[in-house]
């Protein structure tokens, strides 16, 4: 995992994640897999009862355009609607892709403050971030 991560988080794109860390929250991560290797991965992590985000969507460049990316998120918002949560957040740079997904822009404000301490200060943009805030309502099935 953290050898696909790697261009993504030199560039800025993408938080770095120790090893530990991973492995702490390895339970919120989504795994696409193909002859036995990670090929791209994403994490949905729980910020309130309602709220999760998705984070850390990456995607091997060999494999990009082919749906991994859409399915991993789709399977995020599965798990978000099982846990009974109502939003799920999204810091991205890729805003048209997760737009074409329901996700709708939301001004940074309004992120919950845990989020921008815990993990935009970790940023190398911080506290200057292009990055855009969107969030999807769900709807409990």
């Amino acid at each position: 995992m953290q050898a696909l991560v790697r261009p993504e988080v030199d560039s800025g794109v993408i938080l770095m994640r120790s090893d530990n860390e991973i492995a702490t929250n390895i339970r919120s991560y989504f795994l696409a897999c193909s002859q036995e290797s990670v090929v791209g991965f994403l994490a949905l992590h729980v910020h309130t009862p309602e709220l999760a985000e998705v984070r850390s969507l990456v995607i091997d460049d060999t494999l990009r355009g082919k749906g991994i990316g859409k399915e991993l998120v789709l399977r995020s918002l599965d798990e978000a609607r099982l846990l009974g949560l109502s939003e799920v957040l999204s810091l991205t740079y890729q805003q048209r892709f997760f737009e074409k997904m329901g996700f709708e822009e939301i001004p940074k404000e309004s992120l919950p403050e845990h989020k921008i301490w815990a993990d935009c200060i970790k940023c190398k943009h911080f506290p200057v971030c292009n990055e855009v805030s969107l969030i999807k309502k769900l709807s409990l099935v």
